[in-house]
């Protein structure tokens, strides 16, 4: 067993609480988990993991003053990730302002950090999709969410005071299991799946850009398991602080997407086209592939899922027997 003791936030959600499994499989059992834990439909993520303690999102900082713990290390994964809230105080308040917090502390404490940042952060993708610490500032995200997670980068790159080391990971389409929860804000294979299973089709939706046909709307779709496997590198080897972008490095078709998960439960493609909602038709990125290059120059060699062995592995695995990470 490994002593560390480490952090956790958004700990009982899709991507903490698979982190969470991932930790306890490598030996870490002294973990301090934050979240809301107020909300019913995210228990099933933590059953049958281990840690030393719950601890609720809004009482955590009043929690490390009263108790001081030695902490090792901190995820802080742990956001307001809607793209559809477009009150932009409430992602402040949870993306901007607690992120701030949690970077002070681990300044004070001196604790190394990963936090999550998002690809939303790049907008509709006419600057690039680069993790240099320039572009940042250029971006134009097209939603509070994004624009929040964006504001907390720049702030990040502009501290003179730093944790030892820190990495903010920009996350790409991120999938996979213990997103059961997550409604509307789920993964494109998780609703094909439960729409495949209902109707015996998926719908997507139509492109509204005469350059994309329908379907051909294009992402960097990145498995969870490799998503944690990053987080755990990160902490285990300590590369260059700075941002660092988290996807394949490959592009594809939601269509592809779609025809996987159909692959998954043995079943012929039936995919239908509807029009997108008015609510985030001008807010809709239509391709985001994430450049690598820093992290492998770093030193990270293990090879990612491609699209077909991730949503294979997920809809065989999870999905078809309603199982948890």
């Amino acid at each position: 067993m490994n002593e560390s003791s480490i952090v956790v936030t958004g700990a009982a959600g899709f991507i903490g609480s698979c982190l969470v499994g991932f930790l306890n499989s490598q030996g870490y059992t002294n973990l301090l988990l934050v979240d809301d834990f107020s909300r019913a439909d995210k228990e099933p993520n933590l059953q049958g993991k281990t840690y030393l303690q719950k601890i609720e999102r809004e009482s955590f900082f009043d929690w490390l003053q009263k108790d001081d713990p030695a902490i090792d290390f901190i995820f802080h994964i742990g956001a307001r990730t809607d793209t559809t809230e477009f009150n932009y105080a409430i992602h402040e308040h949870l993306n901007v302002d607690y992120s701030q917090k949690i970077w002070n502390y681990c300044v004070e404490k001196n604790v190394p950090l990963v936090y999550a940042s998002s690809a939303a952060t790049y907008g509709g993708g006419e600057f690039g999709y680069d993790d240099n610490h320039e572009l940042p500032f250029k971006l134009k995200p097209l939603n509070p969410y994004g624009i929040s997670k964006n504001e907390f980068d720049k702030w990040a790159i502009e501290q003179t005071a730093q944790p030892p080391f820190w990495a903010g990971l920009k996350f790409f389409n991120v999938y996979g299991p213990n997103e059961y929860h997550k409604a509307r804000m789920a993964s494109v294979i998780f609703h094909s799946f439960n729409q495949i299973k209902k109707d015996g089709l998926v719908k997507l939706f139509r492109s509204h850009r005469p350059d994309f046909k329908d379907g051909q709307q294009l992402r960097d779709f990145v498995y969870v398991k490799d998503v944690i496997k990053v987080c755990y590198w990160l902490m285990q080897n300590e590369p260059a602080s700075g941002i660092y972008n988290l996807g394949t490095g490959k592009a594809r078709a939601f269509e592809d997407l779609v025809k996987a998960t159909f692959a998954g439960i043995d079943t012929s493609p039936n995919i239908q086209f509807i029009d997108m909602p008015e609510d985030i038709r001008d807010k809709y990125q239509y391709f985001t592939e994430a450049n690598m290059q820093k992290l492998f120059n770093e030193g990270y060699t293990d090879k990612f899922y491609s699209l077909e062995e991730g949503v294979q592995d997920y809809v065989r695995n999870y999905l078809s027997q309603g199982k948890f990470y």
